[in-house]
């Protein structure tokens, strides 16, 4: 058997409202409407409504966007901005970091 794996309690509060902003805009469908066109059985989707973290990210954005969860700006050319953005920052940084000590005894 394997070891759950630990998650920091941010995450774990993030998914858990991240899970009840879909509940609640589900309100107005049932579990199997809305499991049905994310394509995932209705038992994955109260998953996604209880914050579970082994469900699937991208199953349950689309939950979220499905029911209307708003996960970052609503305005695509605000987004597109913010993604140049952290491009940007991205291109600045190194391509990857390396490991291991540092002599640093001089």
């Amino acid at each position: 058997m394997k070891n759950p794996r630990t998650y920091a309690p941010v995450t774990r509060h993030a998914a858990q409202l991240l899970g009840q902003r879909v509940r609640l805009g589900r309100r107005e469908r049932t579990v199997e409407e809305l499991a049905g066109r994310v394509g995932v059985s209705p038992v994955t989707l109260r998953k996604v409504e209880r914050g579970d973290l082994t469900v699937a990210l991208g199953t349950a954005f689309e939950a979220a966007a499905l029911v209307g969860v708003t996960l970052f700006d609503d305005d695509p050319a605000r987004r597109a901005l913010e993604a140049q953005h952290v491009a940007a920052r991205l291109a600045v940084l190194p391509a990857a970091v390396r490991s291991g000590a540092v002599d640093d005894d001089f």
